[in-house]
């Protein structure tokens, strides 16, 4: 996702900078263009040995290297930078940052990029939350820098406290986001629905579906890369929050409806991903399972149906998009459904056929409109996910 892009990774004095050197590593599985740029501090912890073998370019460290080509280094590097991504980034780059100052290779390196940029701070929980410290990174808010914020935790220093440095595949998401994809649904808000409801037949026990989000999550993330403002509604999952996104967490069918419906008119596109529960127990405050020969006869009811109300009340330009799960008669089953709940999309998929449904991290979607049909091929759902925002778009303009 990464390829053709040059990342400029700053690495200054820390414990951490072992995990710059993981991320160097994925970055470059991404096929991006690695340049390190350490301080003298940084190399205290990690050889720029280290990052060289892991990039495949020189790590940079001091601005009177002897050993240059005729161009200017700390320009060209600069000229050539997509991304700035200083991490871990101390207490005292940050401050040198913050106030222009540019006394070594990186801070100066810096100073003349103009691309993107962002820090990870990295330090005690103590200098993390001097004022002094808030105040250096409120300017580099200020000046369009984004600040990813430290994790919490046990820190190196004994102390615990917020602080650590954010794991390699956070900050790789950083990068990503940034460069992954262009821009083209910025100004689009977007509401998407993932996961399965759980609806409660006493205090121990619950009703609910093999679903795992992982289509749903993957439609947030890739719509969040795109430069949408995205809201996540999220039945209980196992999956890590995606960054850069709003993520209301729901239990039951209920509650996905209220969550939905009270958002859905705020919104651009709409994609019901959710496998809800279309039942119920008829009483949930009351519920009384009957017994009867070793069998349980269990009252339901439907639950409320959140496409069918989004359908009604679509306002004129907002694009509804559902998801269709079959087991047969596919195509048919799923237009009638399109037509029935007045949507605009429907993105259908048979769950016997391998690779596809749910536990898998793979898809194969049918993307059915009121005047068309695609077929689209066995991808992950990642790139499902980027296939269907393909597709709505398209249908948009």
């Amino acid at each position: 996702m990464l390829r053709g892009k040059t990342i400029l990774l700053g690495v200054t004095g820390g414990i951490a900078c072992f995990k710059a050197a993981a991320l160097a590593s994925m970055l470059k599985k991404q096929h991006a263009d690695v340049q390190v740029i350490m301080t003298k501090n940084a190399t205290e912890f990690v050889t720029p040995l280290t990052f060289e073998q892991l990039t495949g370019n020189r790590a940079l460290v001091d601005t009177f290297d002897r050993n240059f080509r005729y161009d200017v280094g700390h320009i060209s590097v600069a000229e050539r930078a997509d991304f700035v991504l200083i991490a871990p980034a101390t207490a005292n780059v940050i401050a040198k940052l913050a106030h222009g100052l540019a006394d070594d290779m990186l801070t100066t390196t810096v100073l003349a990029c103009t691309c993107p940029k962002a820090a990870a701070p990295a330090m005690n929980t103590n200098m993390y939350e001097n004022p002094v410290t808030q105040d250096n990174l409120a300017i580099l808010k200020k000046y369009g820098w984004e600040i990813v914020d430290p994790a919490s935790g046990h820190l190196a220093c004994g102390a615990t406290g917020k602080g650590r440095l954010p794991e390699p595949e956070d900050l790789l998401e950083v990068c990503l986001h940034a460069l992954g994809h262009e821009k083209d649904m910025a100004g689009k808000r977007l509401l998407v629905t993932a996961g399965p409801t759980q609806e409660a037949l006493d205090p121990v026990r619950y009703l609910t579906n093999h679903s795992s989000g992982r289509m749903g999550y993957s439609i947030a993330k890739a719509a969040a890369r795109r430069g949408a403002q995205v809201t996540l509604v999220s039945g209980p999952t196992a999956l890590k929050k995606p960054a850069y996104v709003e993520t209301v967490d729901i239990v039951s069918a209920e509650d996905m409806y209220e969550a939905v419906t009270g958002r859905a008119p705020d919104m651009d596109i709409i994609i019901k991903a959710a496998a809800v529960a279309d039942y119920r127990p008829a009483s949930v405050a009351d519920n009384k399972i009957k017994k009867k020969e070793g069998d349980m006869t269990i009252p339901l009811e439907r639950t409320k149906d959140i496409l069918g109300t989004l359908g009604e009340g679509k306002r004129p330009g907002q694009f509804l998009c559902g998801f269709s799960m079959e087991t047969e008669n596919m195509v048919a089953n799923s237009r009638k459904k399109l037509e029935k709940k007045h949507l605009d999309m429907i993105a259908a998929n048979n769950v016997k056929v391998a690779g596809a449904g749910f536990g898998v991290d793979t898809n194969i979607l049918t993307l059915i409109t009121p005047d068309g049909m695609t077929e689209l091929p066995l991808l992950s759902k990642d790139a499902a996910a980027d296939a269907l925002l393909d597709a709505i778009l398209e249908r948009m303009r």
